[in-house]
């Protein structure tokens, strides 16, 4: 049989009403009537491409319009989702053309100099130029022999409630982080509303989604995003501690937080998958070991306009540097560009100067963030020193003084 799938379209109404059948298929489900309901408002039907093959949808990608945080400043981002392509029609060419595509979208739209997205599998997107921006740590742990320090008479208080019934609350302290915290994306009604959905058939058999608050001297100042499920054996409870978000702006609230969570009645284990890496925990808990803390890949960035992207950003401290760009899939990126800055704010403009550092388009994903080291990628033969010296005077400008981190898959 010879597929006829070769026209990628901006998608129609009905094409959206159909994509959650395709996503079922390529992500072996997850999208049942309640989370799609939730899923669905999201979407922008100008901003997704689709393929038919006949009346069949066989591929997919979409992109949501959000803000991110960059070191130092929020910057439109294009946040690329619903990537696929049916198994019937793979090795067809259409994964390529589809990113290609919604790249050169991104660009000509001139209004987000970067694109981000969570990889289903690391060997996928590095091709289309994008590059690991940050990691996260996951915790998976044995409760009954960590202990924190013992709350101060400073701390305030905690209480749990049901995260709709709060949702102003925890936005108000999301908000108050956020711009601190390379990684993290802007939340309006619509995405509070997609991350506290809380289907029954995402639980696992757990209790539902709930949330604890701290209050502290003057407001809420910290909140987590957890769920239990209970379970036995001949030596009693075991039950585990599901955290699917911590956000604290304050070291009290986080310590009263994890002394909370480390200690809920009838568990023995506790689970969060999306600790930054430079978490406070380990620093905190008494056997930093017992957290059984691994370390996996997390956001993914594409800088889609390279001047217009590292203007955005601010530096950890004075930098000027000529860089020597490539970029095979947006060639107006390919060329020599002057990045003047630092704290304060930064320029990036064409020149003729000789390069210092010389990498592709991938590389400057990896470093946007503030994630990655530029010594350990010049190790790696990602990044080339033109000039001796240049490394070193301008690889820590690029670093930032809180990690990257996400914790909110999109």
């Amino acid at each position: 049989m010879t597929n006829t799938a070769t026209e990628i379209r901006t998608a129609r109404p009905e094409d959206l009403d159909d994509l959650r059948d395709l996503l079922n298929g390529l992500f072996h489900g997850g999208f049942d009537t309640e989370s799609w309901a939730a899923e669905r408002p999201l979407l922008e039907a100008e901003r997704t491409l689709v393929v038919r093959d006949g009346t069949e949808l066989v591929a997919s990608a979409t992109a949501y319009t959000r803000e991110l945080t960059v070191p130092g400043a929020g910057v439109p981002a294009a946040h690329v989702s619903m990537v696929g392509v049916a198994p019937t029609h793979r090795r067809q060419g259409l994964l390529t053309r589809l990113m290609s595509r919604q790249l050169r979208a991104v660009r000509d739209g001139a209004r987000e100099p970067v694109a981000v997205l969570w990889a289903s599998e690391g060997r996928i997107y590095p091709r289309f130029g994008y590059g690991l921006a940050s990691q996260r740590l996951s915790v998976e742990c044995d409760t009954t022999e960590l202990r924190l320090p013992a709350p101060t008479p400073a701390e305030g208080r905690l209480r749990v409630a049901h995260p709709a019934a709060v949702r102003d609350e925890l936005a108000r302290v999301y908000d108050r982080v956020r711009p601190d915290r390379p990684g993290w994306s802007a939340r309006d009604e619509r995405w509070w509303t997609y991350v506290l959905n809380d289907p029954a058939s995402h639980r696992g058999g757990a209790t539902e989604l709930r949330a604890v608050l701290h209050d502290g001297p003057d407001s809420v100042d910290g909140y987590a995003l957890f769920r239990t499920r209970g379970d036995w054996d001949q030596a009693g409870p075991k039950g585990v501690v599901t955290v699917s978000e911590m956000v604290a702006a304050t070291p009290a609230g986080y310590r009263a937080l994890w002394r909370m969570l480390l200690s809920v009645d009838l568990t023995r284990r506790l689970v969060w998958r999306s600790a930054a890496v430079d978490e406070p925990l380990p620093r905190l808990v008494n056997e930093p070991r017992r957290l059984g803390t691994s370390l996996v890949d997390a956001l993914w960035l594409r800088v889609v306009d390279v001047p217009a992207a590292l203007a955005a950003r601010r530096y950890a401290g004075a930098v000027d540097v000529v860089l020597d760009v490539t970029d095979d899939l947006l060639p107006e990126n390919t060329g020599r560009w002057r990045l003047t800055g630092g704290p304060d704010g930064a320029t990036c403009v064409p020149t003729d100067l000789p390069a210092d550092l010389a990498c592709d388009v991938r590389c400057l994903g990896e470093l946007y963030l503030g994630g990655a080291g530029a010594t350990a990628l010049a190790a790696a033969g990602r990044i080339e020193e033109r000039r001796p010296g240049a490394l070193a005077a301008a690889g820590p400008a690029f670093g930032w003084h809180r990690a990257p981190a996400a914790m909110e898959i999109f």
